[in-house]
């Protein structure tokens, strides 16, 4: 095997907001990518509309630097469990992974995944720690957990001797000395202080090795799409080179090679990709000229096609039912609205979405659609309401396994970050959703860190409760562990559901009244239907309302007359929130323009007989 002594691959991995994104600009800036005067929007490798409005990457995505001779290609991954398949899908495409750990928070759950990953790749890993600026920095104590982190994932001799960078992102500054003075100054970013990590990186990062002797082999591993050149291919060429209108083996995931020919071979350099006529070994490229091209295919040698293995992406631990719109004010937002649009629109996302699987359900207009969690899910689903469709999004539920003739349930590893004084709180909240505690640690600053094995379901709702529980202080961060036998009922939601009994518009003297039995979700003018929900009740079970009575005008002035009705302001719904809130029974109407709670069943007799058919229903033996 031999080296490409001037190449380097390297993914970058944290958990989320941890400083991922924020690096990779330092490091862009710092190499010439952009001119001196260049206006450049912060985290600019977040391209995506959803990314920098929820300020988290989504999609991993690839950039290229030169230091000194070396040419670096970067790989920028999300830092959300949800997003777990980006994350392997961008090591298969490297050779070591940079680490990056808070100064402040330390490891967390999705750093412990993303490590587990790298460690089992046998990638060898240089750890930043990131954000030495902080006042509640404690970095002597986050390297010890971190160590510790390796030792618990059973990293071997070779894996737990990692270099360790102190870094401060923001300023584009990094050292091997934590004591540095430089890092904790601010003002403009530095011009060239991130040299000590390149240095660490092409010093320990290995370059690519490939076989001289060996045919053709480079991995399809994301995909994109061009208005002119269609369907476009990520590649890693693992030995071998690619040509452009060269013959090469095209090997399919069923099995089948075909003879094709590329159009197009793109590299990277810095943010934008370069037209080029080879790629050598150990380069990432972008290749078109295959239509139907997918995640996971090999492209090699026409005399001695050598498929490389297809990846492995862990299987997905949540699903909900993903269908037309039917409800009465369906089609006043979307232009799109049937049934075969929404499966064309889910097929297509499965090409390039590898964590995602799409299935048949018991209804020809609707489909499960699993993924690794609800934020993942509700990204789908956001993004196809901003391309016009109306949807019908059905409660999340965890996808189950059988293991030894016993159904088993997904379970999380959940770390919470709370002020002490609502420590009491927290673990009661998670005790009812069959929460088991494996240790609490305060670090002496009046906050504590709690680490719970929660049931996935126990975890559906639970973020909103927990925010409001902690006054909004409390910091909630889970990744998925593994499966273990059903831990059995849970109740999560305790209140019921105010139910509009008819359709019309709502108007403020019903709602006046309305307020005082729950929270509404609705304002006055607002149209509404038999079956929808339009707040919250403040006791558990449903209640049925008129919001739409109007008052009744007399030619007699009321004593009341002049007082100003106050109406109480209503609670706006996201997307994520309304999953989150919805009951069993329920669902969620998603159009362009709206996003509505309702029944399932909206016929309000209906519900009433199935409530009493399941009352009387004898017990199960």
């Amino acid at each position: 095997m031999e080296p490409v002594a001037h190449l380097r691959n390297v993914a970058i991995v944290a958990h989320v907001d941890h400083g991922k994104t924020t690096l990779v600009d330092a490091m862009l800036r710092q190499t010439g990518v952009f001119r001196v005067n260049q206006e450049v929007a912060d985290r600019v490798m977040d391209s995506m509309d959803l990314e920098r409005e929820k300020g988290i990457t989504i999609l991993a995505k690839n950039a290229a630097v030169r230091f000194g001779d070396t040419k670096i290609n970067i790989v920028d991954t999300p830092g959300h469990a949800d997003f777990g398949g980006e994350v392997e899908r961008g090591l298969t495409m490297v050779d070591g992974v940079l680490l990056l750990v808070d100064a402040s928070e330390g490891p967390l759950p999705q750093t412990r995944f993303v490590l587990r990953k790298a460690l089992e790749a046998r990638l060898p890993v240089v750890v930043v720690v990131n954000k030495v600026d902080r006042a509640d920095a404690r970095i002597d104590e986050v390297v010890h957990e971190v160590e510790e982190l390796f030792l618990d994932l059973d990293a071997d001799e070779d894996q737990i001797d990692f270099p360790i960078v102190f870094c401060n992102a923001r300023a584009g500054r990094a050292s091997l000395d934590a004591d540095e003075p430089s890092l904790r100054e601010g003002g403009e970013m530095s011009a060239d202080g991130l040299r000590p990590l390149f240095e660490v990186l092409i010093d320990r990062i290995p370059a690519p090795q490939h076989d001289p002797a060996h045919p053709l082999q480079a991995l399809v591993t994301n995909l994109d799409a061009s208005p002119y050149l269609g369907r476009l291919a990520l590649v890693r060429v693992q030995h071998g080179t690619l040509s452009r209108n060269t013959p090469i083996a095209w090997c399919r995931t069923d099995g089948s090679v075909e003879t094709v020919r590329l159009s197009e071979l793109f590299t990277a350099e810095g943010l934008e990709r370069t037209s080029t006529d080879v790629l050598g070994p150990g380069d990432i490229g972008v290749i078109a000229g295959l239509s139907d091209v997918t995640i996971g295919e090999t492209l090699t040698d026409v005399a001695d096609p050598r498929p490389l293995p297809v990846m492995h992406i862990d299987d997905p631990s949540l699903s909900m039912t993903i269908g037309i719109n039917t409800s009465p004010l369906a089609g006043k937002d979307g232009d799109k609205m049937t049934a075969r649009l929404v499966k064309n629109r889910l097929d297509a996302e499965l090409v390039g979405n590898v964590s995602l699987r799409v299935l048949p359900s018991d209804r020809p207009d609707a489909w499960e659609v699993q993924g690794r969690g609800e934020l993942q899910l509700a990204v789908l689903v956001e993004t196809m309401r901003r391309e016009g469709f109306e949807l019908t999004v059905g409660k999340p539920v965890v996808v189950t396994r059988e293991v030894d003739g016993k159904i088993h349930e997904p379970v999380d590893r959940v770390a919470i970050d709370v002020p002490e004084e609502f420590l009491g709180t927290v673990t009661q909240l998670l005790a009812v959703r069959k929460g088991q505690m494996q240790q609490v640690v305060n670090h002496g600053t009046g906050w504590a860190r709690l680490e719970f094995l929660v049931p996935a379901r126990g975890l559906v709702g639970f973020r909103t409760e927990f925010l409001t529980e902690t006054r909004g202080t409390g910091l909630l961060h889970h990744v998925f562990e593994g499966y273990a036998p059903w831990f059995g009922e849970l109740r999560t939601r305790r209140n019921g559901s105010m139910v509009s009994d008819r359709t019309g518009v709502t108007t403020g003297y019903t709602l006046m009244n309305l307020q005082e039995r729950g929270e509404l979700f609705v304002g006055p003018g607002v149209d509404t239907y038999e079956g929808m929900v339009i707040g919250e009740n403040a006791r558990a079970g449903d209640m049925d309302v008129n919001p739409t009575k109007e008052k009744k005008l007399t030619n007699h002035r009321a004593a009341a007359a002049e007082e100003l009705e106050r109406l109480a302001v209503p609670r706006q719904m996201s997307l994520e929130h309304a999953l989150e809130f919805i009951a069993a029974d329920e669902c969620v109407e998603v159009t362009p323009k709206n996003v509505r709670i309702r029944k399932v069943v909206l016929d309000g007799s209906q519900r009433a007989r199935a409530a009493k058919n399941r009352a009387n229903a004898p017990a199960p033996a």
